[in-house]
């Protein structure tokens, strides 16, 4: 590992090793106004939300790290407590990018990069059509973490409408992951695309309570063809196969690799280890479990 001192190095290595390293990273694509109605929409990458109840998001539109000086965004929410939080899809990613290009105070971002303007229900600023989900907020607070270049300067958001577009919606209400079409930031220019090929599941364990790791065999730790991904979904089982079960699933499902492997021990582990891992790729953990454990049954 090489090490670095956040003190002892610039600003703007700070900040790449930061961006580097953390994302990716939802974007707010801010729409604000000023004290005479001029609009300003630009993105921020430094956001996340933060509570349901309230509903709270926060961004950040830090210090610029060369000039210090701060943004129209940071000035407006400032003198005008209101913010849209557009969310980006891959649909206007290339839009939003031409509406963070630093253009003057006064320039309407909206006609810069072609995006169609709808009035809020509740605040002043106007929210991005194209995108598909609209946040409108009331900014309760704006905590700056510092006076020096880089700086952030957290908006804390307090929702009060939320605008999603009505095809994203599943049976249940609830919006579908895979219409969505998200983007999000990563580091230097890099950006990732949320689709089918790069979305995948993992069962958040609610309500069940997995065995963990301390319960895995030894065997199973020191397999070089299992991943830790493969042993953290072994060890989230609440219960180990029993023994007959075992027996009967190496009789019914691997009497073939046992019987033409019966000579080379360390070959028909390694080629159990292998099966285990496909089988856990489909889903089927207990049958990985009932593999992996035939080996010594």
């Amino acid at each position: 590992m090489k090490t670095f001192d956040p003190k002892e190095i610039p600003v703007q290595k700070v900040h790449q090793l930061l961006l580097g390293a953390i994302g990716p990273r939802p974007i707010a694509f801010a729409s604000t106004i000023d004290e005479a109605g001029n609009p300003n929409l630009s993105p921020f990458s430094f956001f996340n939300v933060f509570s349901a109840n309230p509903p709270i998001l926060i961004f950040s539109p830090a210090r610029n790290g060369r000039t210090n000086t701060t943004k129209d965004t940071y000035n407006n929410v400032k003198s005008v407590p209101e913010v849209v939080i557009n969310v980006v899809s891959y649909d206007i990613v290339q839009q939003m990018s031409l509406a963070s290009s630093p253009y003057p105070t006064g320039v309407d971002e909206f006609e810069k990069a072609g995006f169609t303007k709808i009035k809020s229900e509740n605040i002043k600023p106007f929210r991005v059509a194209e995108s598909p989900v609209q946040f409108e907020c009331k900014v309760n607070e704006v905590f700056e973490l510092g006076s020096e270049g880089g700086a952030g300067n957290l908006v804390i958001c307090e929702v009060l409408k939320i605008h999603v577009k009505e095809d994203l919606l599943d049976e249940n209400g609830l919006i579908d992951q895979f219409k969505i079409n998200l983007v999000s930031r990563m580091g230097g220019n890099w950006y990732c695309h949320a689709n089918k090929e790069s979305m995948f599941e993992v069962q958040k364990p609610l309500t069940t309570i997995g065995i963990g790791f301390d319960n895995l065999p030894k065997d199973f730790l020191k397999s070089p063809i299992l991943t830790g991904n493969d042993l953290g979904i072994l060890a989230s089982i609440e219960e180990i196969p029993n023994e007959t079960d075992v027996n009967e699933y190496k009789l019914l499902e691997l009497s073939e690799i046992f019987v033409s492997l019966e000579q080379n021990a360390e070959k028909l582990e390694l080629t159990l280890h292998e099966n285990a891992q496909k089988l856990i790729s489909e889903n089927k953990v207990i049958e990985a479990w009932k593999c992996l454990l035939s080996f010594n049954n």
